[in-house]
């Protein structure tokens, strides 16, 4: 990604650029020789002196396009004459960023389908084991720990499909001149509509786009930018999502993400096993989260045909937005693929809170067995006050079930009252609905990539 959005790619870029449309002008009949585009195929990766140049000539010129017209020039003397023939300098950057941001995505979707695919293979791992579930960030009914990964896995499947159908939607700006009214390509051919609408086609063809947009103005429209980056950011959210949760479970430690052998969690504090990586994924997620205000903004700032208030910060933001998500998919990647579960700690914390939410168990077998719903339920929160009286009060376990196997109400369901507690019987159809959800969704949803992936583990460099 970093090779993707640097200075030599870029610049091969705009290369690339003229030498397509320098080919196919002269496939249209332009006098163009076939040494000039022999000496622009041999130079299109630029060398230090290149660079040297470009910057020269740019000190002088204060405009990048041009500098590297003259660099390329250079080069090769027998095109310097054709070079950016009719084009604008957007010709360059915009149809560059197009394929920058459509060769961006060709690289993250894969990564984030191996991230999907390894977060299943755990979901499904851990399907069945019941694990407290909270709303309001209190106790709540039982869910399992693969039910929780498959809504992280739910909410990476929605980022999977927006990024794809950015990528798919993505089309090239091709050859439409200063304000998009190809007029200038229309003056070289003689008014010859044909061939400038051909010339368009060829040059789309030969980047690899399926069609140009057939409305431009000097640029390709902003929206486009705010398209693309929406996804990411958010994919951005995303990650946040998923990495306070794990925080939140490692502070319980229930769920860690890896720690190395040697790692240190704080200078001070020995113990300490910080969730690094978690933290890390949140503070990029949400610097990344954000950037879809640039790109609004930047969208919605543009005058008529083109403003350049949108240069500087495009050259910012659309770099910054696919570097950011890549370095989040190789914290993702690193983290799921060692992720560790403490299931002791976790069925502790379980029975910490059984008691309570296993009344309504007690409740309805009492029923059954001919008893009173209305006693049941006046037994049951006397008891459960006074237990919860002696949980908060005193610091002492919770003694709910003690204070019921005590009292003559329940006698008729002392003897169930261990199986009426099993915990696999109040996580409902949560091993049911993984099964269910990662065969018919996640499997048909990650067809496409499962070729690429891979058990590698991405590594984090400090």
């Amino acid at each position: 990604m970093a090779e993707l959005f640097s200075p030599a790619t870029r610049f091969s870029t705009w290369r690339q650029l003229w030498l397509w449309l320098a080919k196919a002008e002269k496939q249209l009949g332009l006098p163009i020789s076939d040494e000039a585009i022999e000496q622009m195929e041999a130079h299109l990766d630029l060398t230090e002196e290149d660079f040297a140049i470009a910057a020269e000539e740019e000190k002088r010129r204060r405009h990048d396009v041009m500098a590297h017209v003259h660099a390329f020039g250079q080069n090769a003397p027998a095109a310097a004459g054709i070079i950016h023939w009719g084009a604008t300098s957007c010709y360059c950057t915009d149809n560059a960023d197009l394929i920058f941001l459509k060769k961006g995505l060709d690289l993250l979707l894969p990564k984030l389908a191996n991230v999907i695919h390894k977060l299943s293979k755990f979901a499904l791992q851990y399907k069945d084991l019941a694990t407290l579930g909270y709303t309001h960030y209190q106790a709540a009914q039982l869910t399992t720990v693969g039910k929780r990964a498959c809504l992280w896995i739910q909410d990476l499947l929605f980022d999977l499909r927006n990024l794809t159908r950015a990528r798919d939607d993505l089309g090239f700006r091709g050859v439409k001149g200063t304000t998009g009214t190809q007029a200038s390509f229309l003056a070289i051919f003689g008014g010859d509509h044909d061939k400038v609408e051909e010339l368009d086609r060829l040059v789309t063809e030969f980047a690899g786009f399926r069609y140009a947009y057939p409305i431009t103005s000097q640029t390709y429209s902003r929206k486009i930018d705010a398209d693309v980056i929406s996804a990411l950011s958010s994919f951005g959210a995303t990650c946040q999502r998923i990495g306070s949760d794990i925080r939140h479970l490692a502070a319980t430690k229930e769920i860690e993400e890896p720690f190395e052998k040697d790692q240190i969690g704080s200078s001070a504090m020995a113990y300490k096993r910080n969730p690094m990586r978690s933290e890390r994924m949140c503070s990029l997620g949400r610097h990344l989260a954000n950037l879809n205000k640039d790109a609004l903004d930047t969208y919605a700032a543009q005058w008529f045909e083109r403003t350049l208030d949108d240069s500087a910060i495009r050259r910012i933001d659309i770099p910054s937005s696919f570097l950011t998500a890549d370095i989040l998919l190789r914290i993702l990647d690193n983290v799921v693929s060692g992720l560790v579960v403490y299931p002791a700690v976790i069925a502790r914390r379980v029975r910490d809170e059984l008691p309570f939410m296993a009344t309504e168990n007690f409740i309805m077998r009492i029923v059954a067995l001919g008893g009173s719903r209305q006693d049941a339920h006046e037994h049951i929160r006397v008891l459960s006050h006074q237990a919860s009286a002696v949980v908060k009060l005193e610091g002492k376990d919770n003694d709910l079930i003690e204070r019921i196997k005590q009292d003559e109400f329940f006698k008729s369901i002392w003897g169930e009252i261990d199986s009426l507690m099993d915990p696999a019987t109040f996580v409902g159809r949560a091993p049911q609905q993984v099964e269910k959800f990662i065969d018919n969704e996640v499997n048909k949803a990650l067809e496409p990539w499962k070729d690429t992936f891979s058990e590698d583990v991405s590594q984090l460099n400090v």
